[in-house]
């Protein structure tokens, strides 16, 4: 069974088989408090190509999201996980870059 949110409860509990598809913003964090899961990234491109990684969580494990996007978790054991949200303010931006909207407009893209 797969079930989509479009936003992320803070804690989640998925049966072996069950998988979640949710929207994330880039850096939010996955936590997996018991169980092990597979998370696969929102979709990216290289060049013409479109490409997602696979990421595989155990117990205790913490995974941060660095693109924002759909993102989908798959149960291998029953997991109890726990989505946080970004840290805001945790990255400085430069005052020169009111002055380089184009920079600006680059970083929104590539989420850097």
């Amino acid at each position: 069974m797969i079930t989509t949110l479009c936003e992320a409860p803070d804690s989640i509990v998925l049966e072996p088989g069950q998988s979640l598809r949710t929207a994330v913003d880039a850096g939010a964090w996955l936590q997996l408090a018991e169980g092990r899961a597979r998370v696969v990234s929102p979709p990216g491109w290289l060049g013409e190509t479109v490409f997602m990684t696979e990421t595989l969580l155990g117990e205790g494990d913490v995974h941060c999201v660095p693109q924002g996007g759909w993102i989908e978790v798959s149960a291998i054991t029953p997991v109890h996980l726990r989505v946080h949200a970004p840290v805001r303010g945790a990255r400085a931006t430069a005052p020169a870059e009111a002055a380089r909207p184009v920079m600006r407009f680059v970083r929104l893209l590539t989420g850097w």
